[in-house]
């Protein structure tokens, strides 16, 4: 699965790893309907720390179609809500 970090880049991340982002991102969802701005900002780092680590950088040049798109490490609060799907931001 290919998965962007906005104003980052791509990376390659096998679909395996899916589970262990699911509980990163239905804490994130948690903090979000708590309206916690620290817990939010605290899991939303951790689970693009995540990615960046389960997942294989793709190069700059490369332009890949993103089946995942998450938000960048400094989105608002309202900004990740604009991305959330009822599955929350990681389907599954």
């Amino acid at each position: 699965m290919i998965v962007r970090i906005m104003g980052e880049g791509q990376v390659r991340l096998s679909d395996s790893h899916l589970a262990e982002l699911s509980a990163l991102d239905d804490e994130l969802s948690s903090e979000m309907e708590q309206g916690d701005g620290p817990g939010f900002r605290r899991t939303l780092r951790a689970l693009l720390d995540k990615v960046r680590e389960l997942g294989e950088p793709l190069p700059d040049d490369s332009l890949e179609p993103s089946e995942l798109i998450l938000p960048a490490p400094d989105a608002t609060l309202d900004e990740v809500r604009a991305l959330l799907t009822d599955e929350g931001l990681i389907p599954g």
